[in-house]
This record gives C-alpha cells, sequence and structure tokens, in this order.
C-alpha cells in the first residue's frame, strides 16, 4: 500500500530537481557581469590612444582571437529578416556562443510591427550583451539604445548613425548600412557577408566588448 505514496514521493523530487535546474538558467537573478578571459593584442588597437566613442578602430588580424567572455556570459541575438546577409550573421553567432561556451537566447522580430517589441523583450531579458543582426533593426535600436545606457549592444554588419557609448559595431566596406535615412552606402554588397568575415567580426566585435573597448566601430576590410 505504501508504493504509490512512494512513487508520488519520487516524482515530486523529480519535478523539484528540474526546478532548480531552470531556475539556475533564471536571467532575472542579478550576478556581476562575468570578467573577459585573455586579453587584447597589441595590434587591435592602435597603442597611442584610447579609442572615443564612435571613433573606427580598424584592428590586425586575430589581434583579438585570444579573448573570450568569462563563465556564465548571457547573450541574446536579436535577429530581423531572412535575407542571406543575415542568415549568415546570425549563423556566425551562434557558432561563436557555442565555442565559446556562452549562455546564448535568440529573439527574431516576425515584422516590421515587431522590431520595436523584439528588443524590448531582448532587454528584458537582461542580457551581458544583445547581438543585433539584420539592417531592419538599426533605425528602432537607434531609439533605444540612449534610453538603457547601462546595456551593451553589438551592431553586425551595420551601424547606427550616431550611437551612444554602449553601442559597439561592426562594419566593413560592403555593408555600412546606418539608418535614419541615410540606408545603405553606394558600396553596399550583400555578397560582401561571407561566412568567414561574419565569423571574424562576431569574435572581434565580443572581444571588443568584454574588453571594454565599446561604442566603436570597429572595420573588418582585411577578411573576405
Amino acid at each position: 500500500m505504501r508504493r504509490p505514496y512512494l512513487a508520488v514521493a519520487l516524482a515530486a523530487a523529480a519535478v523539484a530537481l528540474l526546478g532548480g535546474c531552470a531556475r539556475g538558467d533564471d536571467w532575472s537573478q542579478p550576478r556581476p557581469q562575468p570578467s573577459a578571459i585573455g586579453e587584447l593584442e597589441a595590434g587591435f588597437v592602435a597603442p597611442s590612444a584610447t579609442p572615443v566613442p564612435e571613433s573606427t578602430i580598424t584592428p590586425a588580424p586575430g589581434s583579438w582571437s585570444g579573448v573570450r567572455p568569462g563563465e556564465g556570459y548571457r547573450v541574446v541575438l536579436l535577429s530581423a529578416g531572412t535575407g542571406r546577409p543575415t542568415k549568415t550573421l546570425v549563423a556566425a553567432v551562434r557558432q561563436w556562443a557555442k565555442d565559446a561556451d556562452v549562455d546564448l537566447r535568440t529573439e527574431t522580430a516576425a515584422d516590421d510591427t515587431d522590431l520595436v517589441p523584439a528588443i524590448n523583450r531582448a532587454l528584458a531579458l537582461r542580457p551581458d550583451l544583445v547581438v543585433s543582426a539584420g539592417d531592419d533593426l538599426v533605425d528602432p535600436l537607434a531609439m533605444i539604445t540612449p534610453n538603457h545606457l547601462a546595456q551593451r549592444f553589438l551592431v553586425v554588419g551595420a551601424e547606427l548613425a550616431e550611437p551612444t557609448g554602449n553601442v559597439t559595431a561592426v562594419d566593413w566596406t560592403g555593408a555600412s548600412f546606418r539608418g535614419e535615412g541615410l540606408g545603405a552606402s553606394s558600396e553596399y554588397d550583400a555578397a560582401t557577408f561571407t561566412s568567414a568575415r561574419c565569423a571574424a567580426a562576431v569574435r572581434a566585435g565580443t572581444a571588443a566588448v568584454v574588453s571594454g573597448v565599446t561604442g566603436v566601430v570597429v572595420w573588418m576590410d582585411d577578411y573576405a
């Protein structure tokens, strides 16, 4: 007669254990932002000066390879659009997160009416970093990011026209979409969004952010 009660007790214990695992993944719990592991090499920024917000830096190839986020780093991949450039960027972010053992979640804008709500959903998760992929997000981010200066953003394959210090961008000739009526540059070329360049852009950009080099444009013309 005691077996049913035992089964109920075991089931309750299993649920409690599963609940404990879920709580461990709860991003709403405050905790210090993990420190970067490793350091940028000297060729990442010019040794003579600290980059100022809105400046452009051209890091030496591979000068970011020794840097990765600390354990438990939380990233939201925010994306919009179904074109090949966006898909290539999304794949690069996912691969980087896997290689760096980053805690990654995703928010995808369903359509133009969902751009701002998607950004707000990403912010509600309270990540260490929001990584944006897709030109359609540029104008909404330009409107929202100045009101969330404590939140770090990384825009890959585009840039904001007037970014605040919490927004870092990675760009190159052939990308350079800036929004706010400026649109894409005359040199825009979707073919420049290669897997190799997007992978390098994501790694260089995230290395800059976790190392405290923020609010700048990281220029990536050296990758094809």
